[in-house]
């Protein structure tokens, strides 16, 4: 068993790998397109092998999707950049404020 799920996680892997899902943001764009054009092109020959009667309503249309991997990408490390260089300042604010709670608990 442990031999068989082995197998099959490094193939799925290597298959992810094999596809550019695991390289850079334009790879893994490159072959989210490739997915969005080959899938329903699939998914109409093998309901035409199995014999199921698949109308065109039923299969819903692929979604649009306008989704830039790297710009998001920068965009979080942006986020995470400016968190980072606002922290000393913000520990610093937050320390006078929790000083001054002590004190107003003292007195």
């Amino acid at each position: 068993r442990f031999l068989v799920k082995g197998g099959l996680a490094g193939a799925a892997v290597y298959v992810a790998y094999d596809q550019g899902l695991l390289g850079s943001g334009i790879e893994g764009a490159e072959a989210l397109k490739k997915a969005q054009e080959t899938l329903p092109p699939a998914i109409q020959e093998w309901t035409d092998y199995l014999g199921w009667e698949v109308r065109a309503a039923q299969l819903p249309s692929t979604p649009k999707i306008d989704f830039s991997l790297s710009a998001s990408w920068n965009k979080g490390v942006h986020t995470v950049m400016s968190a980072l260089s606002a922290a000393p300042s913000r520990a610093c604010e937050y320390t006078v404020e929790g000083w001054k709670y002590v004190k107003d608990l003292v007195k």
